[in-house]
């Protein structure tokens, strides 16, 4: 898979811009505040109908106009994909080979893109929230029934901590609704924990023979999925639904105190260990760093099981944040592989050294030149 070309129309900087893409390694080159990320963004959106830099979509419309569009062709082993992606007053349109799709669900999946920036370097020892957007995003690309499940569980959620916090002198006649709602709760939530076990478990295949390689053999990486169920609960959805429908009721009392919902995947987290030790505590700062390098890296061979198809790999000034052996192993195993496109206000020699036959796009305030 790769993004053949893509077309802005008044998103953010950018007033009209056409680009035809390379399926390798592409560079937007340029000072800071020019525009690479914004064009990196564009990417993104086109891919998951939402920014990673924003939860507004005004942000992304560029200040004297009303509405923005990016299109883009995806090419794909069979076939090629047109996207198309309007963001205006009344929200989001998004359309598949031209037919308007009435769920974001449905578009969602057709470009799958993997993002690493700077702060991603923080994966390991940021908050469990940091950790849950990670695995909820990348998922979601890779799962249509995750994302339906993840969609359902969320509509709930807010109907269930919004009852909680309604509720007063705990009537039994006011609990029945509350049951209802953490069954429903239940269900989903045991959808998401079973998938995630099954995705994290391949995930962490990938990622330990990547860390093993770029450690040179010295360490060995693990997860471990936090959750307060018992191992032997987390063996079928089945088991986690009954596992969660006991701890809504177990800790009912505390729950109609702090007027929260306190359990589900919205509250677990992943930890990282490396030789058995929890790296996000105990390791060096190389490590943390070389353990989130991994799993990103390992994505891409997930994505690549998942979906049949490579993802489309963002590089935000991140080589800037590695040293030459971390940047020697990114490059070396994006090489010839996946299509990138590569933020850098400068490329360093070894960036020079193993980038063969890049596409280079000089970008100065929202202008492109090849």
């Amino acid at each position: 898979m790769y993004l053949r070309d893509m077309s802005l129309r008044h998103f953010r900087n950018y007033e009209s811009v056409d680009m035809t893409f390379k399926n390798g390694i592409n560079i937007l080159l340029g000072k800071n505040a020019q525009g690479k990320t914004s064009l990196l963004e564009a990417i993104y959106v086109l891919a998951l109908a939402r920014s990673h830099r924003t939860s507004s979509d005004r942000d992304l419309i560029n200040w004297d106009a009303t509405a923005a569009q990016v299109l883009g062709c995806v090419q794909k082993q069979s076939t090629s994909v047109p996207l198309e992606l309007d963001l205006g007053k009344t929200g989001k349109r998004a359309k598949v080979n031209h037919l308007e799709q009435a769920k974001l669900s449905q578009y969602i999946g057709q470009l799958n893109v993997i993002l690493f920036a700077p702060e991603d370097l923080s994966l390991v020892k940021g908050s469990p929230q940091v950790r849950r957007r990670f695995i909820d995003m990348e998922f979601g690309q890779m799962n249509s029934r995750y994302l339906y499940n993840l969609s359902q569980y969320r509509t709930i959620l807010k109907q269930r901590n919004r009852y909680l916090k309604e509720l007063r002198n705990h009537k039994q006649s006011d609990l029945v609704l509350l049951d209802v709602l953490s069954d429903q709760l239940a269900a989903f939530g045991a959808e998401i924990i079973f998938e995630r076990l099954k995705l994290l478990k391949e995930l962490e295949h990938w990622a330990a023979a990547v860390h093993k390689e770029i450690s040179q053999g010295k360490e060995r990486l693990t997860f471990k999925y936090v959750n307060p169920l018992e191992p032997e609960q987390l063996a079928s959805t089945d088991s986690i639904y009954e596992g969660l429908k006991a701890l809504f009721e177990q800790k009912r009392e505390k729950e109609l105190f702090q007027r929260t919902t306190l359990f589900g995947p919205h509250r677990d987290d992943l930890q990282f260990f490396v030789n058995d030790k929890n790296v996000s505590t105990f390791g060096s700062q190389g490590q943390q760093r070389t353990a989130a390098l991994s799993v990103k890296l390992a994505e891409i061979n997930l994505m690549k099981e998942e979906t049949g198809e490579y993802p489309v790999l963002l590089l935000d000034d991140v080589l800037s944040e590695l040293d030459d052996s971390r940047q020697t192993h990114l490059l070396t195993a994006i090489q010839d592989k996946v299509q990138t496109f590569l933020t850098t206000t400068s490329l360093s020699g070894v960036a020079r050294q193993l980038i063969h036959d890049p596409k280079v796009f000089h970008i100065e305030n929202g202008k492109l030149l090849e």
